[in-house]
């Protein structure tokens, strides 16, 4: 019977199905497309401050910038934006479609000497204002040695060499790239902010106008006078400047100075369509490159897979072969000279040491692995739209809750293969529920009070801290305990032979087992470590990362690499009549999280000089252990249900009387 009834699924996919033929045409990457008439207001929304100096992220409204006519609003954000800090409000920072204008914002009070402060702080660390327009970032361009590089964002301000006075940035010129578009009968799915949606004919008939595909900022420091600035109310008219001014003409950050805030917005008509107007924020650097990544894990795959061969084809097969073709007096005469891994038949299952924690981390493992591989597969197709902030993390949380159901079944079916019986399965899906959240709870909390000490817009509300707790508690609770409750009414396991009363000896070993295991972590690393530097430059640098499709195909190498070394070893391990591998084989492959935790020290030492601060470094090390662990339980889970059928399938082909 199977554990989930068929039918219940046979009708929403029948309709998902019909949905998809009815679209003629469909769009994922982006949102609801919008589409404005000439002269259409539209209003730019800000972001968090960000830095790669600190990562510490702080709202915008905490320095002495213009206010919205209509006061802060706060924009509507998913789980996944609080948890990475995001925090978007409205801005004062106005466009009319169509329509090029330099325009004026407002004039600050003299600065108070807190405000300077301030300022001079987030200027020298680095700090960038991130600013969007019709959910597209703005970005600027930069030339670097010789090479133009795309930026998100702008500086808050900048400090010239050999100076010790720091300029504001206080005039921006807004390029805005705009395609203009005519209902054509084409039906769009959108996915961004507003959600699902289908544009009909009758919406496209009223959908001609003009679309953003492009949001560009070259920012300025100028300096004005305050007099005559002061005459002005927001969004008059005034006089467009040159960019980049000299510096007796930029605004200094000083004490009693009064800032004018200014803008000039260009619209300028482009052939860049609606669909691809992610394509220049998502462009692919270093192609070649990962390239190579997948052709070393190949290269990897092979080698460990040729070694796998030789095990299976020519050592097990043809002692098994030679052990079956003999008669009964034979067997029992070649036992006595048996060695090797025949010779511990009677102790290969017995059970292990810490076989409760081994339940929980393998459950957790599974848990871990099934969310990680269902996101990345999502994303590979294409699912998860850039412009829906927050969504990746978001979903990979429901996925981790809705999975406790098959982390509570394959915990408490080990658990009664290991103990015979299911008896005390309660208290194993509970632990199962409780490990890692419990570690990752523990781990953001403290890094949590860290945040809400120096006020960073990086920390958990409170009431975000009971909102987790409550969809930990009510999900992924109950169904860890129904999965543990389906794998009690599983039959568990059963151990092709019979096991010894009494333990054989381990033969002793020059050199210690443990030396072995931590080594073979060095395989699954070299699989990973190359997209490793891409991802943790995605995260602390601030750079997008939207190659999923060859994150799958990492993803995978990474599972077959994991499962080929624990098998090897397990077999090795085994050779020397060591029958204790249940450990040993979890740890072969989940050792490579060490190597992750100590690449991602490296990568803090020498890719991320700027950080700077006690508190950026606790921060990047919390999060860097909390993601070793994980990677622990996923590739250690692995490599041991790998190991595991191995091994019961190679005594299953051994006859025993």
């Amino acid at each position: 019977m199977a554990l989930f009834p068929r039918q219940k699924f046979c009708l929403p996919l029948a309709y998902l199905f019909f949905l998809l033929q009815a679209c003629n045409a469909f769009y994922l990457p982006g949102s609801y497309m919008h589409t404005y008439s000439t002269r259409d207001e539209i209003y730019a929304k800000v972001n968090s401050l960000t830095s790669i100096e600190t990562e510490l992220p702080f709202s915008y409204y905490s320095l002495p910038y213009c206010n919205p006519i209509g006061g802060i609003k706060k924009s509507a954000e998913n789980l996944g934006e609080l948890l990475m800090g995001d925090q978007i409000y409205n801005s004062p920072y106005r466009f009319r479609m169509n329509v090029n204008e330099s325009l004026f914002l407002c004039t600050t009070s003299p600065l108070s000497e807190y405000e300077v402060k301030l300022l001079k702080q987030r200027t020298r660390n680095l700090y960038q204002i991130n600013m969007n327009l019709d959910n597209l970032p703005a970005m600027r361009y930069a030339v670097q040695n010789g090479v133009k590089i795309l930026w998100t964002g702008y500086p808050l301000g900048y400090t010239p060499p050999n100076s010790n006075d720091d300029y504001i940035i206080n005039h921006l010129k807004f390029k805005v790239l705009i395609h203009e578009y005519e209902g054509a009968g084409v039906q769009i799915i959108g996915t961004g902010e507003e959600g699902l949606d289908v544009i009909t004919e009758a919406d496209n008939k009223m959908a001609s106008g003009y679309e953003i595909v492009g949001f560009e900022v070259v920012p300025c420091s100028v300096k004005r006078d305050p007099e005559k600035m002061a005459k002005l109310h927001m969004y008059d008219t005034i006089e467009p400047v040159n960019c980049p001014q000299e510096l007796e003409n930029s605004q200094v950050i000083r004490e009693k100075e009064i800032v004018t805030f200014t803008y000039e917005v260009e619209f300028v008509k482009s052939d860049i369509r609606w669909p691809s107007r992610w394509d220049v924020y998502l462009k692919m650097e270093g192609a070649r490159v990962h390239w190579f990544s997948i052709l070393n894990s190949l290269m990897v795959i092979f080698f460990l897979a040729g070694i796998v061969f030789v095990i299976f084809l020519r050592t097990v097969r043809r002692d098994l072969t030679r052990y079956e073709e003999l008669d009964k007096e034979a067997q029992a005469q070649m036992s006595d000279e048996l060695s090797g891994w025949k010779l511990v038949v009677g102790d290969v299952f017995r059970e292990p040491s810490h076989p409760r924690l081994l339940c929980v981390m393998v459950g957790d493992g599974v848990q871990i692995t099934g969310m990680t591989v269902v996101t990345i597969v999502i994303a590979a197709l294409g699912f998860i739209s850039p412009a829906s902030r927050g969504m990746l993390l978001t979903g990979m949380i429901m996925l981790y809750l809705f999975l406790g159901i098959a982390a509570g079944y394959v915990g408490v079916r080990l658990w009664a293969t290991i103990k015979g019986s299911s008896e005390g399965w309660l208290s194993i899906t509970w632990s199962i529920a409780c490990f890692f959240s419990g570690i990752a709870f523990a781990i953001l909390t403290i890094l949590n009070f860290i945040l809400w000490g120096i006020q960073s817009t990086g920390a958990i509300p409170i009431s975000l801290y009971f909102k987790l707790l409550t969809l930990w508690f009510c999900i992924s609770v109950p169904l860890t305990l129904l999965g543990g409750h389906f794998g009690t009414r599983a039959s568990p396991i059963q151990y092709p032979v019979r096991t010894n009363q009494i333990p054989r000896e381990i033969p002793a070993r020059k050199y210690p087992s443990w030396l072995l295991v931590l080594g073979a972590g060095t395989l699954p690393f070299g699989t990973l470590f190359i997209e490793l530097f891409f991802i943790l430059s995605s995260i602390w640098l601030g750079r997008f990362y939207y190659v999923f499709g060859f994150l799958l195909i990492v993803l995978l190498l990474l599972i077959i690499v994991c499962a080929e070394v624990s098998l090897v070893l397990t077999y090795m391990h085994l050779c020397v009549e060591d029958w204790a591998w249940w450990w040993k084989a979890f740890y072969a492959s989940g050792s490579v999280s060490l190597y992750v935790f100590l690449y991602s020290i490296n990568y803090l030492v020498f890719d991320l000089q700027s950080l700077s601060g006690p508190v950026s470094a606790m921060l990047y090390l919390g999060y860097s252990l909390l993601m070793s662990i994980a990677i622990m339980l996923s590739t250690g889970t692995i490599g041991f249900l790998t190991s595991f059928y191995f091994v019961h399938y190679l005594f299953s082909s051994v006859k025993i009387d």
